[in-house]
């Protein structure tokens, strides 16, 4: 049996007394550190899953700046009682409680929704006020995260039905940790919604989503602009028009989703910021946008797109904008008059992670296409200042099992190459 096929199967595999993990103990990039900390001990109600693979989310950064202010945080003294990172991951079950043993087994696999839509159900004396009023608490802030090489699930993530099993067994680890960031694109395109009339005499009805035929606008092609370009042709507008400031970015868009627009029908056109207001015009023959996303979370970038809305738009403010820096001026006549929209969400729940396990596992979209590297754990302070730099055009994804490696750039990833990667540096 080879080391991979041992790997994955994890019954056999003992679990050891200590483990890598990623760990933060306060405010602050001083306070993060790759450390050897215990296996967590399980509970009766508790399940312990290997982290096969996790990705470095963008939003850990808050996590950092704010600390104890962060409200999935709510207080809890991380000096004292350290978290462990990560809201992204793929995760093989190989200890079971007690009481979860008639419903789960060991070896299953599972995704894991981060965003747990239940109150703190363990230590909740940590928490500020004993976590009085808190209804959601989160994976990889005071619940374990996937940055790690087990991770322990809470009665939290099954209380509110965040262990998700896979639509294929056989999907690749990297594909089922894309999942989560996948998932977040779902639930902001959901919020985009359109009242259609059938004639003159019939009822509005509520289409969720980019308008069918319509014109659709992305603001920033980095890797969660062209996804959302990527989930966009699912709704076939006649034109989705992408606009960035550097014109790489813009080339990758047109190089792996141009041939997927042209097969259904959908005229892809790339511009630079300069010119986008005058292609919106040229494209929707002056009416201006049906839907326009901000990948971005710059304020002046959002306060400009609005002017692009045509009757009935819908401006998605997917980028969030910094605190001090969030306040947008809305014309009153537009939304009156023109009737346009603005929309916004924060992250996914269990309905869009299942989404967007389906929709990899189908083909829907390609994830191997927005990772940009892969490696061991202990890279995961690095990727963190690369992100934090605009270094980072894509998902890093990390092995927490495999022998320490360098950062490795790639500009696709697949199946195959996680295996060959696997086989290679599996300790």
């Amino acid at each position: 049996m080879s080391i991979l096929s041992n790997y994955r199967n994890a019954v056999e595999i003992p679990v050891p007394s200590n483990m890598q993990a990623v760990v933060l103990a306060g405010r602050g990039f001083e306070n993060l550190a790759v450390k050897e900390v215990p296996v967590p001990d399980v509970r009766s109600n508790q399940i312990l899953a290997r982290v096969d693979a996790a990705g470095v989310c963008t939003s850990i950064i808050k996590l950092v700046a704010q600390g104890e202010d962060h409200p999935y945080i709510n207080g809890w003294d991380m000096a004292s009682w350290p978290v462990i990172l990560g809201d992204e991951g793929s995760v093989t079950l190989v200890k079971i409680g007690e009481n979860l043993k008639a419903k789960y087994r060991c070896g299953q696999r599972f995704a894991v929704q981060p965003a747990v839509n239940a109150d703190p159900i363990c230590n909740r004396e940590r928490y500020r006020d004993n976590a009085a009023g808190m209804h959601k608490c989160a994976v990889g802030h005071t619940l374990p995260g996937h940055l790690a090489q087990y991770m322990l699930i809470q009665e939290e993530v099954l209380k509110g039905n965040c262990l998700l099993p896979l639509p294929d067994d056989g999907m690749p680890y990297f594909a089922v940790s894309m999942s989560e960031p996948v998932s977040c694109i779902f639930s902001a395109q959901e919020r985009n919604y359109h009242l259609i009339k059938d004639g003159p005499f019939s009822s509005r009805k509520p289409v969720l989503g980019m308008l069918h035929g319509g014109v659709t606008v992305v603001i920033g092609a980095g890797a969660m602009g062209r996804i959302h370009v990527e989930l966009a042709l699912r709704a076939v507008p006649s034109v989705i028009v992408v606009a960035d400031l550097q014109q790489e970015r813009l080339d990758r868009t047109v190089k792996t989703l141009g041939p997927k627009a042209q097969a259904k029908g959908v005229k892809l056109v790339c511009v630079t910021p300069d010119k986008l207001h005058n292609t919106v015009r040229i494209v929707s023959n002056g009416k201006g946008a049906d839907d326009v996303i901000l990948a971005v979370g710059i304020r002046p970038v959002q306060q400009d797109a609005l002017q692009l809305l045509g009757h009935g738009g819908v401006a998605n403010l997917f980028g969030g904008l910094p605190k001090g820096q969030h306040m947008l001026e809305l014309d009153a006549l537009a939304v009156h008059y023109r009737e346009i929209k603005v929309v916004g969400s924060s992250g996914g729940d269990p309905s869009d992670m299942v989404a967007s396990l389906n929709a990899i596992a189908s083909g829907v979209l390609d994830a191997g296409s927005y990772v940009a590297a892969v490696g061991s754990l202990d890279n995961a302070i690095k990727v963190l200042n690369m992100i934090k730099e605009g270094k980072m055009d894509g998902k890093a994804i990390l092995y927490p099992h495999i022998k320490s490696m360098p950062l490795q750039p790639v500009e696709y990833w697949s199946s195959k190459m996680e295996d060959n990667l696997l086989n290679e540096h599996l300790e």
